[in-house]
């Protein structure tokens, strides 16, 4: 494959990613004058949304707690939009906001060039026979790649040679594939718990790993939302206080989900969120599944032989496929070098939020601080405050020279 090089200059912020962070932080750029380049390694906005989510998937919480920076979501949107829904609105954002993704541009190095000090930003490109390699130079950098660029495969001993088939939720897109066949979902966040309530109404029969304590609350408490009524509640008292009171009323609803194998953290769900980013299942029917018995919970797996699967319990049974609900991870330390702003353990930002949205020498991160949409939100505005009191202040200096290739 031939490939060609070239170095083009950004007169402002590059932005890697073009998920709701990516959009949101040019938003907020644009909206204070200034543009800014996005770079995406999909061929689509928002790819996690589009490509990587199952069918049936809304949105967890509220939307006035989803929506990106100076758009609402439409009047018309319920309360929960679709995973369709959102999509839209992201495309409606894109296009208001005259945000245009550079699709197809995979960054593979990002570093801090001393010399000019500015940042450089090396991407590939394939194009039929062709591969550019596109360098892009400026003075700040956006990390919006998220926290959920990359699915996580969990190491489990014998998976390799199960006999049916394996996928990530990731791949994941209806249980109308797995009518009639037993299915082990390993992973019970909201997406392992969900999958199982779609392979139910698929006439699939689901089993589902539960390896540690989990909070399940009721997506809806006294007449409101869940989380809505924990935000109400959090201007008045503390976490803890409110938790007690979350789970008081969780408990009157849902009744001791220990009995089925769900027992709860020490913790409480928001304290828990608040120190780990471990997110409460907010349940939206599977729990009265799993009361039935339509859904079966077993805990952590030792190994797996042929299409056997054994327990820890010393259980062992016969399954027709498994679906990896574990996750993701970020991909950051794969490709920007820099050790400051970004742990290489975890590619989250070292400093908590709401401190983890700046680092050293015009980075910036958006989309990591495991707050959701809202602390999206969040970073992306503080994020073009600061750039721009640097755009502004740069007035009437000379801007720094374009670099020599």
């Amino acid at each position: 494959m031939c490939c060609s090089h070239q170095l083009v200059w950004v007169q402002g912020p590059i932005v890697v990613g073009a998920g709701p962070s990516g959009l949101a932080a040019a938003a907020c750029l644009k909206e204070k004058g200034i543009d800014s380049l996005v770079l995406e390694r999909s061929s689509c906005l928002a790819p996690l949304w589009q490509l990587k989510m199952y069918d049936r998937l809304s949105l967890h919480l509220p939307r006035q707690f989803c929506e990106l920076p100076l758009f609402p979501f439409p009047a018309s949107y319920p309360d929960y939009p679709t995973k369709q829904q959102f999509v839209a609105y992201l495309e409606s954002y894109a296009a208001k906001f005259g945000i245009n993704p550079m699709y197809n541009h995979t960054v593979v190095c990002a570093e801090f060039d001393e010399r000019l000090m500015l940042w450089r930003v090396r991407t590939t490109q394939a194009t039929g026979m062709m591969e550019d390699d596109v360098e892009y130079v400026s003075q700040w950098l956006v990390v919006a790649t998220g926290e959920n660029s990359e699915a996580v495969l969990p190491m489990i001993d014998g998976l390799e040679e199960f006999r049916g088939s394996v996928i990530h939720t990731s791949a994941y897109k209806s249980g109308s594939k797995f009518a009639g066949k037993t299915v082990l979902v390993v992973g019970c966040g909201n997406s392992g718990m969900e999958v199982c309530l779609d392979l139910c109404n698929h006439n699939g029969y689901p089993h589902i790993v539960v390896r540690d304590a989990v909070h399940i609350l009721p997506r809806e408490m006294l007449g409101q939302p869940t989380f809505r009524l924990a935000m109400w509640l959090l201007k008045w008292l503390p976490i803890h206080i409110v938790d007690r009171i979350l789970l008081l009323v969780a408990r009157a609803i849902l009744g001791d989900t220990s009995q089925f194998g769900l027992k709860r953290p020490s913790l409480g769900p928001l304290e828990l969120k608040s120190l780990s980013g471990k997110t409460p299942i907010l349940d939206i029917g599977t729990l009265a599944k799993i009361k039935s018995g339509d859904i079966k919970v077993r805990p952590a797996i030792r190994r797996i032989a042929g299409q056997q699967v054994k327990f820890v319990d010393g259980r062992s049974e016969q399954f027709d496929a498994i679906v990896l609900a574990t996750g993701y991870k970020s991909n950051v330390p794969c490709w920007l070098k820099d050790q400051g702003l970004f742990s290489e353990k975890d590619g989250l930002p070292r400093k908590a939020f709401p401190n983890g949205w700046k680092g050293e020498r015009g980075l910036y991160s958006v989309g990591f601080s495991r707050r959701g949409l809202m602390g999206t939100a969040a970073d992306a505005r503080r994020i073009a405050h600061d750039i721009h009191m640097q755009w502004k202040s740069s007035k009437g200096r000379s801007r720094p020279a374009k670099p020599s290739p």
